[in-house]
């Protein structure tokens, strides 16, 4: 495929995986009325490996052995670091305030990945386009709040998933250019998160009940998170991270509180108010001036 496809291909996969994780909040929240998280977590990576397994059952091998560490850490920081302590901080902080670091993680990625990689530092547009962009989520977060609460513990493991999800984009990215198969790549990496997983699962006593399990609305929503998020979801996004670059990909996750406005009004049946307008125009805004590209002489 031609670069320049790749390119408008990446920004494509990128948005459309944002729009289909924006989605995921609801079924998560569904299936936590029965399971735990690590549980629900727990599921959906099994899920993802062996639909990823079946789709691909080919052997991924090494061309150097001390790649495997690359892989084991995507697995820690993409898939068990970063969910856990996300889902942890939704039980100890408000949920607006998760809503608004997790959008902050564009900015992560682009610190994490510009100390290592001298194309993928970031111009002043990216910067402008960060702080527009982060007005609008504020103003969807906080719709309707009489004002701003901070919990240091909840917010701080916020903080922490961040910079969680900036090391996974940044071992991405270094996993790119070795030019492995993306989804032998992905169904590597939900290994080690599998595999990180299980002292969590036996500290915690999980257990599944088969008769919770074959609940419809269980079913689907596993499925969903398992088969279309996270198998699917995860193998465009670490494919886009391919094409277009750490920092472009992140950069959509802009799109995610937009996704939430939307169906909260569809499925929920909730009003859009015109602060949500207003917010998501603002975030539409800031991330096509993130986009844009730096202007010659303006750092490499």
């Amino acid at each position: 495929m031609a670069n320049d496809k790749k390119q408008i291909l990446g920004h494509v996969l990128a948005c459309g995986t944002q729009i289909m994780w924006g989605a995921t909040f609801v079924s998560t929240k569904v299936l936590l009325k029965y399971f735990l998280p690590v549980e629900v977590l727990f599921t959906r990576a099994v899920l993802a490996f062996l639909a990823l397994l079946i789709f691909y059952p080919h052997h991924l091998k090494l061309k150097n052995p001390r790649q495997e560490l690359a892989f084991a850490g995507a697995g820690l920081f993409g898939i068990v670091m970063y969910f856990m302590l996300e889902n942890t901080a939704l039980t100890m902080t408000y949920a607006s305030n998760v809503g608004i670091i997790v959008a902050c993680a564009p900015f992560f990625v682009a610190v994490i990945a510009g100390i290592f990689f001298k194309n993928e530092k970031s111009g002043i547009y990216f910067y402008i386009g960060f702080v527009v962009a982060i007005a609008g989520v504020i103003l969807i977060s906080l719709n309707g709040q009489k004002n701003f609460q901070l919990n240091p513990m909840g917010d701080g493991l916020a903080f922490i998933a961040m910079i969680s999800w900036g090391c996974y984009s940044t071992l991405i990215k270094k996993i790119g250019e070795w030019d492995y198969p993306t989804v032998a790549v992905t169904r590597r990496i939900y290994f080690y998160g599998i595999l990180f997983l299980i002292p969590v699962l036996i500290q915690q006593k999980a257990s599944w009940k088969p008769e919770l399990m074959m609940k419809p609305e269980v079913l689907s929503n596993f499925l969903f998170l398992g088969l279309f998020a996270s198998a699917v979801g995860f193998l465009l996004w670490n494919l886009s991270t391919k094409w277009i670059g750490a920092v472009k990909t992140s950069v959509y996750i802009y799109v995610s509180p937009v996704v939430t406005v939307v169906l909260s009004m569809l499925v929920l049946h909730e009003k859009m108010t015109v602060v949500s307008v207003i917010g998501s125009a603002l975030i539409f805004v800031g991330l096509v001036i993130s986009q844009k590209r730096k202007p010659t002489g303006d750092g490499v």
